[in-house]
């Protein structure tokens, strides 16, 4: 099943299959090591809900939820 990286609950994993977004945003996030195949586990939310916190590919990564709005992840069992 497909998940926003957003709406991802904290102890949740998946692989990245998309990137959307402009063209500013993309490539920051690109640039950051989201791309497709990359393994993402949703580590933590802020207390009102923003930013979020990820592990990627062996590290954490803190994004907005606006950036995160733009990644799509298959869920992982």
């Amino acid at each position: 099943m497909e998940k926003v990286l957003k709406d991802f609950k904290p102890g949740e994993q998946g692989i990245v299959k998309r990137v959307g977004g402009d063209g500013a945003v993309r490539r920051r996030l690109f640039d950051m090591g989201v791309t497709p195949g990359a393994p993402v586990k949703m580590r933590k939310v802020a207390p009102l809900g923003d930013p979020i916190e990820v592990t990627l590919r062996g590290y954490e990564l803190t994004l907005r939820k606006a950036e995160a709005e733009n990644v799509i992840a298959e869920i992982s069992e």
